[in-house]
């Protein structure tokens, strides 16, 4: 299990748990979720890094609690 910590930089702050199996659109839906907000909408972002919906959280994650910056366009 990891522990993803998402912020939106205007004051929410979203924590996770999934799998490192897990796709970053599954981790969208988990934040859709909780935030209320469509999960077609959110961008998550690690510094300048955009991440795309087909890539598996254990790919782009190398240890068990993440951060990542989420934006709604």
């Amino acid at each position: 299990m990891i522990e993803v910590v998402c912020n939106d930089r205007l004051g929410k702050k979203v924590r996770v748990k999934c799998n490192q199996e897990d796709t970053i659109g599954d981790l969208k839906k988990l934040i859709a979720a909780q935030t209320g907000t469509r999960w077609e909408k959110i961008v998550l972002k690690k510094w300048y890094t955009i991440f795309k919906d087909h890539v598996s959280l254990g790919d782009c994650i190398l240890e068990h609690r993440a951060l990542f910056d989420w934006l709604q366009v």
